[in-house]
C-alpha cells in the first residue's frame, strides 16, 4: 500500500483529527495491522484520551485500539489496569497525572487498550526517544486537532490528517476547513542562515538583521506588541515569533510599510493561532509566512460517515479533497480496499 510505504520511512508519526469521530482510530488500527504484517516493531500512545468503546458525549460506539504482541504502548495507571491482555511493564514515570502515573509496557498477548499518554509535547518527545531505545522502529501518536501541538515537527517526523463528515456535513465546507489546516502544514521553511540564527531561541519576538544575526526585541510575547510598535521593524524586515502567532501580530504587521515586505517566521505551524482570514489578509498585503521547522504531511484520510448517521458520497468527498490538496487522500472506510490519491 502506498500509505504504508510512506509511513515506514519515518521514525514517528502523528495521526491528527480535524474533529472527534473523523476516523483517526480507524486509521491507527489500519496502520498497526499493516505494520504488524510487515514485522515492524511499533510503539504507540496518545496525547489525549483514545480507544474508548463509546463516545462520552454522544454515547455512540467507537472503534477500540487493538494491540498485537510486541507492541510498546504508554498509558496512565488507571487505563493500564483496565486492559484485558497480558503485558510486561517496562517503565513507570515519576510524574503524576489526574489518571495516575504513565506506564510504558509491551503487549505479550493481543488485546484492546485505552491510551492516555504524556500530557505535553516535551514529555511526548522524550517518550518517543525512550520507545526507540526500547526497540521501537516507529512510534504512532494519536490526538485531536485541539491538541495540534503533538503534530509539531519537534515531536513527530510525519503527520496524517483525518477529516470527515463529523467536521461538517457539507463537502465544500469540509474541504475549506481541511484546506485551512493543510495550508498551515505546507508553510515553507525560512532560509538556512536565518534558521541557524534562530534555532536556539525559545521565547520572545526577534528580528533578523541584514547580516543574518538575531536581534532580541525585548518582547517576551507577541501579545504585548501594542505598546512597542516603534521597535518592531527597527532591526529588519524578518521577524521571528518564538511563541504564538496571533491575530493582533499579523494585523499589526499587515498595515506596516516596509521595503521588500515583511517576513514573519513561526517556530512551526502549530504555533499559528491566527484566523485563516487574518493570515490571508497578511499574505495579500505582501507579507510572507515562514516556519523554522517545516511539517511533513504524508496523507489525508477522510471518513464520509458522521456519528449522527449522515453518510456522504465517498467518491465526491475524496474527489473534492484530491482536487484541492497536493497529498494522497484515502477514504478511511475503504482504506483496506481502495486507495484514492493524487499527487501533483
Amino acid at each position: 500500500m502506498p500509505l504504508l510505504a510512506n509511513v515506514i520511512r519515518h521514525r514517528s508519526l502523528a495521526i491528527v483529527g480535524m474533529a472527534k469521530n473523523v476516523g483517526k482510530t480507524v486509521c491507527l488500527n489500519h496502520l498497526l495491522a499493516r505494520l504488524w504484517e510487515e514485522g515492524k516493531r511499533v510503539a504507540l500512545t496518545s496525547i489525549g484520551l483514545d480507544g474508548e468503546r463509546t463516545d462520552q458525549l454522544l454515547g455512540t460506539p467507537k472503534p477500540e485500539i487493538t494491540l498485537r504482541p510486541g507492541a510498546i504502548f504508554a498509558t496512565t495507571e488507571r487505563h493500564y489496569r483496565q486492559r484485558q491482555f497480558v503485558a510486561e511493564i517496562l517503565d513507570v514515570s515519576d510524574r503524576q497525572t489526574a489518571l495516575g502515573r504513565l506506564v510504558t509496557a509491551r503487549a505479550i498477548t493481543p488485546g484492546k487498550v485505552i491510551l492516555s499518554g504524556a500530557p505535553d509535547t516535551r514529555s511526548m518527545g522524550r517518550w518517543i526517544d525512550d520507545a526507540a531505545a526500547l526497540g521501537a522502529e516507529i512510534t504512532l501518536v494519536e490526538g485531536a486537532l485541539s491538541r495540534l501541538s503533538l503534530a509539531s515537527p519537534t515531536v513527530a517526523e510525519g503527520i496524517i490528517l483525518a477529516t470527515g463528515a463529523a467536521l461538517s456535513e457539507s463537502i465544500p465546507r469540509l474541504v475549506r476547513e481541511t484546506r485551512r489546516v493543510y495550508d498551515l502544514m505546507q508553510l515553507p521553511p525560512v532560509d538556512e542562515p536565518a534558521r541557524r540564527a534562530l534555532a536556539g531561541i525559545e521565547q520572545g519576538l526577534w528580528a533578523v538583521d541584514d547580516d543574518g544575526r538575531a536581534r532580541d526585541l525585548n518582547l517576551p510575547s507577541a501579545f504585548l506588541i501594542a505598546g512597542h510598535k516603534e521597535e518592531i521593524l527597527a532591526r529588519g524586515n524578518t521577524l521571528f515569533a518564538a511563541g504564538a502567532v496571533t491575530d493582533a501580530l499579523l494585523q499589526f504587521l499587515r498595515v506596516q510599510r516596509s521595503p521588500g515586505g515583511i517576513t514573519l517566521v513561526a517556530r512551526d505551524f502549530t504555533r499559528i493561532f491566527a484566523r485563516g482570514d487574518t493570515c490571508r489578509a497578511f499574505l495579500e498585503a505582501g507579507g510572507q509566512l515562514r516556519v523554522l521547522l517545516p511539517a511533513t504531511l504524508l496523507a489525508v484520510c477522510a471518513n464520509p460517515l458522521s456519528p449522527t448517521g449522515f453518510l456522504m458520497n465517498s467518491d465526491e468527498l475524496t474527489a473534492a479533497l484530491r482536487e484541492t490538496l497536493r497529498v494522497p487522500v484515502y477514504d478511511i472506510k475503504r482504506i483496506d480496499e481502495t486507495c484514492y490519491s493524487k499527487t501533483r
